[in-house]
């Protein structure tokens, strides 16, 4: 029967095996219905609301102004000359004298004013934040662990909630190291640096004409990492911004792309309730995406699943983002100008000794895999192409339609077809045997079958 319980049940399925094969920790995509949800943080129109009622030379109501100008960056551009205005003028005292300098771009004081709000608003630590309900899913939002934090956001709520990771902000965004790791990208700046606030039609502008390399840096964590939009609406223009560069590379034909999702909140879903798990979003008048869709009253069990195989709990993403980083010189820069000495004696050694490569790194191997990966050859990725598709999605959807035809979940325990190997504490990895490319093939030839676990 599908209801709301197996709902929950087949979406942390398939973000299981999402994050399984792809082999790595998810990317979060965070807008401004997080903040909303864990601390009144307002949303881009809300904001103006606000900041039209703290400007005494904007006479109107809100509506006025959206009447006039429609878009919300319009309206920006629009404040941003009657806050210069009122510094100017009356307002003076109410700003400090630094912005009073020739040097400073005439938005400076539409900005400042921003900043001092939103800094007001935001929680100076997370235990100010006391609702046991969302104290608990900020943990499990923060067992995640995910490889990069990229958000729209303004305010300084998540390096509050990952505060071992590196606000990396605006146009900077473009000149990190492509290896790094444990890094909050603020693409539409942050109330630390004012000037870089995305706020009005001259920055839209601006952010507009660079958008086309900051889709290009973030190609590659959209191919190879999961995905997770959160706090953002389907019909959010900041999602058509950034799908509407990418959608061609990373999809064909309209088909899904099987490792982007998006959360929405909706409190009123029933538990007979089975919703959709797929979203088509128009990007343009002749264009359209379909990505996942997880809808949900409560976002304790999207996080857990996202957060399930934690590769990297009990490592301190400023370590590992420095050992990257490192990494990164030793081969971009140092070998090639031979400014250190490299011993590569002792790494052909490490290398063609049994289990020396393993010591260095700090792990251990199999007691025999060898017999192990005879039995057990192929990834979820790989069983897919052995059976001519491209990704493992395909492969994963054979076996839901297994389950849905046998009652039996193939994967919940060891058998002739799969067996699920333990990594660490925390993480897994599933193997799949040759019994199983036979089975799904003959699932896609309609053929009949029997699964003997």
């Amino acid at each position: 029967m599908q209801n709301y319980t197996q709902y929950i049940a087949d979406v942390s399925d398939d973000i299981n095996a999402c994050l399984e094969n792809m082999g790595c920790q998810p990317i979060l995509f965070i807008g401004s219905g997080l903040s909303k949800r864990y601390f009144d943080g307002p949303n881009w129109e809300q904001l103006l609301m606000k900041m039209a009622e703290l400007c005494p030379l904007i006479d109107k109501e809100y509506a006025y102004y959206k009447q006039s100008n429609g878009s919300n960056i319009k309206i920006g551009e629009v404040f941003s000359q009657l806050y210069k205005e009122w510094a100017w003028s009356t307002g003076k005292e109410n700003f400090p004298r630094e912005l009073f300098d020739a040097s400073k771009s005439s938005d400076i004081y539409f900005k400042h004013k921003v900043r001092e709000f939103i800094e007001s608003i935001t929680p100076p630590t997370l235990q100010h934040i006391t609702e046991s309900k969302l104290i608990n899913e900020i943990e499990l939002l923060q067992r995640i662990r995910p490889h990069t934090v990229i958000t729209t956001n303004y305010d300084q709520f998540l390096e509050k909630v990952f505060p071992d990771y590196e606000p990396i902000i605006g146009q900077k965004i473009l000149k990190t190291n492509p290896m790094s790791i444990g890094e909050v990208f603020k693409i539409h700046g942050c109330i630390t640096e004012p000037e870089s606030m995305v706020l009005t039609q001259n920055d839209y502008n601006e952010f507009m004409n660079k958008k086309k390399y900051l889709s290009a840096k973030l190609l590659t964590y959209f191919a190879e990492h999961p995905l997770l939009f959160i706090g953002y609406s389907a019909e959010d223009p900041n999602i058509k911004t950034i799908l509407s560069d990418i959608d061609e590379i990373i999809s064909s034909n309209n088909e899904l792309i099987p490792n982007i999702y998006i959360l929405e909140w909706s409190p009123s879903v029933s538990d007979s309730q089975y919703p959709q798990r797929e979203k088509i979003i128009s990007i343009d008048s002749y264009r359209s995406v379909r990505i996942k869709s997880i809808t949900s009253n409560s976002f304790n069990w999207v996080f857990e699943a996202f957060g399930a195989n934690d590769s990297i709990e009990k490592i301190n993403p400023k370590i590992l983002r420095s050992l990257l980083a490192r990494t990164y010189e030793l081969v971009r820069y140092d070998i090639p100008k031979r400014t250190i000495e490299v011993d590569f004696e002792f790494l052909e050694k490490a290398v063609g000794e049994e289990g020396e490569l393993a010591k260095i790194y700090g792990i251990t191997t199999l007691t025999n895999p060898t017999a192990l990966n005879a039995s057990f050859p192929y990834t979820l990725s790989q069983v897919s192409k052995q059976l001519g598709f491209e990704g493992w999605h395909s492969a994963h959807s054979l076996l839901e339609k297994v389950k849905r035809e046998t009652g039996h979940s193939i994967k919940t325990s060891d058998n002739r077809y799969h067996i699920t190997v333990k990594v660490g504490d925390r993480m897994t990895t599933h193997k799949y045997s040759e019994e199983m490319v036979a089975l799904l093939r003959k699932v896609i030839n309609n053929e009949e079958y029997v699964v003997n676990l």
